[in-house]
């Protein structure tokens, strides 16, 4: 009987010659024919991704990033291609969208503009300048108006009542309110002369229209030229005064309010009085006043009875009526 030689080793030959079994415990060497050669999974292109998302915020931007992307891909061999083709066409469209938007934009501000320039130069409706600012100023005494002193005068009575107002001071439609009537009366009987100061340093409370001017010029029309219903139309203008910060009365609505047998008409639209109002207001405003205990104008409405300031209340008749009687 033969025997194999101990130690033997595998797959060696033992003492016989004989070919040993193999290890069942040795892993068989691999196969380099089964190993997968090695590789690695392309990156994907960091601006591509930039592109996408902006695009949805900023056009523009996923535009720049888009194009830029696609040449990074082309060069670098990453991915991302659908990413950056998806950027650049939000981004095209947005961004012609918000040229489209700002284009309708700027033709609807430049549309509105316009009507508004139209609107502006529509000749029924305001007048901001004073046409006649370069003639030179009334003098004299025409019906009402004393050019010379400048104020409007009524009646012959031995008190004086020197009334300041602007037609759009609130506060001298209260007192017109109030003491209108009384005072119309006083000029009628023969016992007051009431001289008409009307200020214009409300301009500025009237956007661009210089409605105080305005209204102030038509006043003194009247007064030239249907002296007698002066007064009454004083009272509607404050019965028909505009709210501070408007536009104000038109020129065609001033010219309605007047009452009288004469046309105002031509006197308003020349706008001749509206600078002879506004010196009238640089030299109350600065003074002095000739025979008043009082050196300027600080604020409408000013009254005063023979020189001396009324401080009382402008609603209350009675009190204003004693305070005239105390002149007597």
């Amino acid at each position: 009987m033969t025997s194999t030689g101990q130690g033997a080793q595998p797959n060696q030959p033992d003492q016989n010659g004989e070919q040993g079994q193999p290890n069942p415990y040795t892993a068989p060497a691999p196969d380099a024919r089964l190993t997968p050669p090695f590789s690695m999974t392309p990156k994907t292109n960091t601006l591509a991704i930039v592109a996408f998302v902006s695009s949805f915020f900023v056009g523009l931007v996923g535009v720049i990033c888009g194009h830029i992307a696609l040449g990074q891909i082309r060069a670098r061999g990453e991915v991302g291609r659908g990413f950056a083709l998806a950027g650049l066409i939000i981004g095209y469209v947005s961004t012609a969208l918000f040229v489209i938007v700002v284009a309708l934009a700027i033709i609807f501000a430049s549309a509105v503009a316009a009507f508004f320039v139209a609107l502006g130069s529509d000749s029924g409706s305001f007048s901001s300048s004073a046409p006649g600012s370069s003639a030179p100023l009334p003098t004299g005494q025409v019906g009402a108006a004393n050019f010379d002193k400048g104020y409007l005068e009524f009646g012959t009575g031995t008190v004086i009542v020197d009334e300041y107002v602007d037609l759009m001071c609130p506060f001298c439609a209260q007192f017109e309110q109030t003491n209108g009537e009384l005072l119309a009366a006083g000029v009628e009987s023969g016992v007051i002369t009431l001289r008409v100061h009307s200020l214009t340093f409300l301009d500025r409370a009237s956007q661009g229209t210089n409605y105080s001017s305005r209204a102030s010029a038509a006043l003194t029309c009247q007064a030239t030229l249907n002296p007698d219903s002066t007064l009454a139309y004083l009272s509607a203008l404050f019965a028909q005064q505009p709210t501070e910060n408007t536009s104000g009365l038109s020129d065609a609505e001033l010219i309605d309010l007047a009452p009288g047998n004469v046309s105002i008409v031509d006197c308003v639209e020349s706008g001749d009085y509206q600078v002879w109002s506004q010196n009238n207001t640089d030299a109350a405003l600065t003074g002095p006043i000739e025979g008043a205990e009082i050196e300027a104008v600080s604020g409408t409405p000013t009254i005063l009875v023979d020189g001396r300031q009324y401080r009382g209340s402008l609603s209350d008749q009675a009190e204003f009526a004693a305070f005239v009687a105390g002149a007597f």
